[in-house]
């Protein structure tokens, strides 16, 4: 009966887990996992660098990616006077400042969850705090931190951390803070989250906040996040066999949506398509030329494209490529089919060229390799 009991109950565990995975992941992500024994911080380290470059080349505006460790967390509450069976709960609140000010923060650890005044404010002397691998040796020095092994096992792994960052060349990014808390049972040593700021805010402070998580800076929001989980994947072996695990989740569909919104704020169009060249006609009966001269583009390895229609008129051709992004038209008449050319026209600018059939092929990849 024992037995039985403890299997059930690590099903009832596995599957509060497994619960609490799929709501995080309620919208579109990819992932990156690394499985496996290794030294310390050094997959986490690549982890943060992966993410460094996604955010770089994707030129979403300024970013910044916070840095904490559970364990830090942990000993910190202790430190201050949490009693452990509130350290979860209390946890769940402080996840809360990317969110509400300080003082609301303070106010529902106190008044909702019964946490004492004084424990409340020495909480909020250390969430306040952000920096780098200085702050890390500073905790280490810290009388209360000190004392916690937890927190100093931590502290040492952040100082690692930061030193491979460093060698990554990504710490311009990357702020060790001790408000970020990511409420997942499931992280057992380094987390982190990647946030998008406001367009026309430069740079973001990486100093005491003064108690408040937003002084100098408007966050958009969390677009990635992640961290250590050495105790999920055993959970599920029959054998309890212990596999070390770091990764990170990447939100797509909250990129994707940031992008669109940075767009139209800019005015810019999205190009709905891969296609490079629309080949299009200027008077009827011409459709068997436009499928002449297309063949001849996706031969030469060009992605081009033609209306489905036998005399589309000229203008809805036009609109087409405007719609979709098409940066280049070519366009076939019967003057431009005795003259031996085809008339080029960039979508942008409505500027047009006659450019002769033989060299065609190079211009447009001239062209399109210059966009």
């Amino acid at each position: 009966m024992e037995g039985k009991t403890q299997i059930q109950e690590a099903i009832k565990t596995q599957g509060d887990i497994v619960r609490r995975m799929k709501s995080e992941k309620a919208s579109k992500e990819e992932d990156f996992d690394i499985a496996g024994q290794y030294d310390s911080m050094v997959p986490d380290a690549e982890c943060l660098r992966i993410v460094h470059e996604i955010l770089s080349e994707l030129d979403l505006g300024d970013f910044r990616i916070k840095v904490n460790d559970r364990r830090i967390l942990d000993g910190m509450f202790a430190v201050c006077g949490v009693p452990g069976d509130m350290f979860r709960t209390i946890c769940s609140t402080v996840d809360k400042l990317d969110k509400m000010p300080w003082e609301d923060v303070k106010r529902e650890m106190v008044n909702e969850k019964g946490l004492s005044e004084e424990a409340a404010d020495k909480i909020g002397e250390y969430v306040s705090l952000q920096g780098g691998m200085d702050l890390a040796e500073r905790l280490l020095q810290d009388q209360k931190m000190s004392g916690s092994k937890q927190a100093c096992a931590g502290l040492s792994d952040i100082k690692l951390l930061f030193s491979y960052l460093q060698l990554f060349q990504v710490t311009n990014k990357m702020v060790f803070d001790l408000s970020l808390a990511r409420g997942l049972d499931y992280y057992t040593g380094v987390i982190y989250e990647a946030v998008l700021f406001h367009a026309g805010i430069e740079s973001c402070s990486t100093e005491v906040r003064n108690g408040s998580p937003a002084d100098e800076c408007v966050s958009v929001g969390s677009v990635a996040g992640g961290g250590r989980y050495d105790g999920l994947v055993g959970m599920f072996d029959p054998n309890g066999k212990k596999v070390p695990c770091v990764g990170v989740s990447i939100g797509i569909e909250r990129i994707f949506s940031y992008m669109e919104q940075k767009a139209e704020a800019l005015a810019l169009k999205i190009r709905t398509t891969e296609v490079q060249v629309m080949v299009a006609s200027a008077q009827k009966n011409l459709m068997e030329e436009r499928l002449r001269l297309v063949t001849e583009l996706w031969n030469a390895g060009i992605k081009a494209e033609v209306m489905y229609k036998r005399n589309p008129k000229l203008l809805s051709q036009l609109q087409h490529c405007e719609d979709s992004g098409i940066p280049l038209v070519a366009i076939l008449g019967e003057q431009e089919l005795k003259d031996g050319v085809v008339k080029l026209r960039v979508v942008a600018t409505r500027e047009e060229v006659d450019v002769s059939r033989a060299v065609l092929v190079d211009e447009i990849k001239r062209r399109t390799s210059e966009a």
